[in-house]
């Protein structure tokens, strides 16, 4: 049973990964992914603004979804899972910045 629940946590936390990297200053940053595009397809700068505007509504419905999905976790788990829970999801988000910072290095 427990193995099913980590399991379960695991793959329910995936997403929330996700969520994070992208909104992260790091991880998914819009404004490269903009001067990527901009770049490689030669986006004049009211396509670049219209690019822009979808990522920041994109990145608000991650952050929505991100919020619904621990609501709704948050609901379901007793105080102890929930404890548990948040305590992987630091953990995760420790090692996100590790990773972040490793990558800034190179």
């Amino acid at each position: 049973m427990n193995k099913k629940l980590i399991g379960l946590l695991l793959v329910l936390s995936m997403p929330l990964t996700a969520v994070a990297e992208m909104n992260s200053p790091h991880g998914g940053d819009m404004g490269q992914r903009v001067e990527h595009l901009t770049k490689e397809l030669g986006l004049n700068p009211e396509q670049k603004t219209k690019v822009e505007a979808i990522f920041e509504a994109q990145k608000e419905k991650s952050k929505a979804l991100h919020e619904e999905t621990h609501a709704s976790l948050k609901a379901i788990f007793t105080p102890e899972q929930l404890t548990k829970f948040d305590a992987m999801q630091a953990k995760h988000k420790e090692m996100r910045k590790e990773r972040m910072a490793g990558k800034a290095e190179k």
